[in-house]
């Protein structure tokens, strides 16, 4: 005789999706920042099929997001807003801007698309210009602030890589651009590099300081530590894209030195890291035994990757440097098998009501 069968409330898939929405975390732009990457990255492996899904799914995902993301400020103001000036949650709103610099990007070299490539860039430098000084004004006049170890994180890092996207894409447009607007748009891509690389040694400075003289817990080790390496990346990208573009801007090519010595500067840095995140790594979920269970965060450990090989890539093609043509095809091949891992983790966590 069979069992009593479990019946679901009518009503219960739609609690789940109020829910999701109430309590959905500003970083989840950061699953297009990983998608567009990781695009990129197999694009430069040859596999154009999957770049193409990639691109799509990016492509999707990016318009879905900004439409829960306007859903959830009407219908929560107080608890989005909020979010924007919480020193946890607050640095998640930066995805934004790196989401649509990086699909920006994507367009313009996968789908040959400089019109679009242009709108994004123009969202990407909005939203930059609105929530860099009103998030960081915010943490500057609150009254009640958190200390140091609670409130900073490898997520703060995420300005950085905003503030990069904007370069990385600008440097794309000036590439294809008329003169004058290919010197001015360089002149930007430049401007927001230095920019980013002088946040990046702020923020640093802070993040490693918590990481030496305050007590890490492994819940506390988050995926977006990860960002550690993926600004530097970025960077390294952005610096390339300027080496390649100085011929057609004395400007540029006058600072050339300076913009090598940098771009090594930043991809150095950034290698550092790996092995540094992979202890880490493995003390949390291996020494530690914490749980690994899908977290939109863990977008922000799959960018990195997607990042590194792009911007090694780069790095080798700008710079001429043939003695390490399989680095970029290694971390490209890791960057897409992450990017697979996190996406039917992200859907069995929607299964089961998580995901959000």
């Amino acid at each position: 005789m069979p069992g009593p069968r479990t019946v679901t409330p009518p009503d219960a898939g739609k609690r789940r999706w109020r829910f999701g929405v109430r309590t959905m975390s500003p970083a989840y732009f950061g699953m297009v920042m990983a998608t567009g990457i990781v695009a990129l990255a197999a694009d430069q492996i040859a596999h154009p099929r999957i770049a193409c899904a990639l691109f799509t799914v990016a492509a999707v995902a990016y318009g879905v997001l900004w439409a829960l993301s306007a859903l959830r400020a009407l219908r929560h103001p107080r608890l989005f807003f909020g979010d924007l000036v919480d020193h946890k949650r607050g640095p998640g709103f930066f995805t934004m801007i790196a989401a649509s610099g990086v699909l920006g990007s994507a367009s313009v070299v996968l789908a040959d698309s400089w019109a679009v490539g242009f709108a994004l860039w123009c969202v990407a430098f909005l939203l930059w210009g609105v929530l860099t000084y009103a998030i960081f004004a915010a943490f500057t006049v609150k009254q009640t602030k958190p200390g140091l170890a609670e409130g900073i994180s490898g997520a703060w890092l995420l300005s950085v890589v905003g503030t990069q996207s904007i370069a990385v894409l600008a440097a794309l447009l000036a590439a294809q651009a008329e003169q004058p607007w290919r010197q001015e748009m360089n002149f930007v891509a430049l401007s927001m590099w230095l920019w980013g690389g002088m946040l990046y040694i702020w923020l640093m400075a802070l993040i490693f300081y918590r990481y030496t003289f305050f007590r890490l817990s492994p819940d506390s080790l988050t995926p977006p530590y990860w960002i550690n390496m993926g600004a530097m990346a970025i960077s390294t990208l952005a610096g390339s894209l300027l080496i390649a573009n100085a011929p057609d801007a004395p400007f540029l090519l006058s600072m050339e030195p300076f913009l090598r010595g940098f771009t090594v500067f930043y991809w150095a840095s950034g290698t550092w890291w790996i092995p540094m995140l992979l202890i880490l790594g493995v003390w949390r979920y291996v020494w530690m035994r914490f749980p690994l269970r899908y977290d939109p965060l863990y977008w922000g450990a799959v960018f990195p990757l997607g990042m590194y090989a792009v911007g090694t890539q780069q790095m080798t093609l700008a710079m001429d440097l043939r003695f390490m043509p399989a680095l970029p095809a290694v971390f490209a091949h890791v960057a897409v098998a992450a990017w697979a891992v996190a996406f039917v983790a992200y859907f069995i966590g929607l299964r089961g009501g998580e995901a959000g």
